[in-house]
């Protein structure tokens, strides 16, 4: 059996799965935060959406800023900063478990969506009070929280209207807008 022609088509798939896979490796690290490891924008518009329109009547989404950041920053270093990230983002991932996804979409700025979580967010906003531990320092924070209930099926609109109650919900509650 001549054994050529397997191997003149095997060879060039055996390449081409190696690199699908490589490549969807790759999208799916994009997709991710390197330092929290939650979803990024992008990883998380498209799930997010998927599901708001399979369960729009018991979706809450949110959208969490956690307030003086620059100040953990600018006092205690970039290090201190990237360890309230990811407390944070430990945090949330944690209180949404199943029934939920959470992204950090960029800087201090987190988001999720989540179901049947209404009466559960005044326990979210605890839990992203709590102290971060930093070498041995106990780094205070504060985190703004907005939610909303996707009155339609699109995450834009959501985001803005919890984008809207979080800026309410801020330390002197600040109208207007930022950017």
């Amino acid at each position: 059996m001549d054994l050529a022609p397997l191997l003149a088509a095997g060879v060039p798939l055996l390449g081409w799965t190696a690199h699908s896979t490589f490549l969807a490796r790759r999208l799916t690290t994009a997709r991710r935060d390197p330092l929290t490891g939650l979803l990024t924008r992008d990883g998380f518009t498209a799930r997010a959406e998927r599901l708001i329109r399979r369960h729009p009547e018991r979706t809450t989404v949110l959208l969490i800023d956690l307030d003086d950041f620059k100040a953990v920053n600018d006092t205690h270093g970039h290090a201190a900063g990237d360890a309230v990230l990811a407390a944070t983002a430990q945090r949330l991932a944690a209180w949404c478990g199943t029934d939920g996804i959470a992204a950090r979409l960029g800087g201090d700025e987190f988001a999720a969506v989540v179901l049947d979580a209404e009466h559960r967010v005044p326990a979210l906003r605890g839990q992203l009070m709590h102290p971060v531990g930093f070498g041995t320092e106990l780094l205070p924070i504060r985190a703004s929280v907005g939610t909303s209930h996707p009155a339609t099926l699109l995450l834009t609109e959501a985001l803005s209207a919890a984008d809207r109650q979080m800026y309410a919900d801020k330390p002197g509650a600040r109208t207007a807008r930022r950017r």
